[in-house]
């Protein structure tokens, strides 16, 4: 999980990540900002983002994006 703030902040610092449950309802992701941190995930995560998975559910806290990226290496 450190790993994850870590990339978020470098995307977009200045959020409280670990406490954060809107990131996107609240704006604080744009779509070039996930464009960027999936790259990012999918290179240190070894995963493969599928379109179906790019949902703000699944992006809205740190906490559900590591969720996600857990069960897709669970794959």
């Amino acid at each position: 999980m450190e790993r994850l703030i870590e990339i978020l902040e470098d995307i977009q610092p200045d959020v409280d990540y670990k406490n954060c449950e809107d990131l996107i309802d609240a704006h604080h992701l744009d779509s070039l900002a996930i464009i960027s941190l999936i790259a990012e995930l999918e290179d240190e995560f070894d995963v493969t983002i599928p379109a179906v998975e790019i949902i703000p559910d699944n992006f809205n806290s740190a906490e559900r994006i590591m969720k996600m990226i857990e069960r897709l290496q669970e794959d």
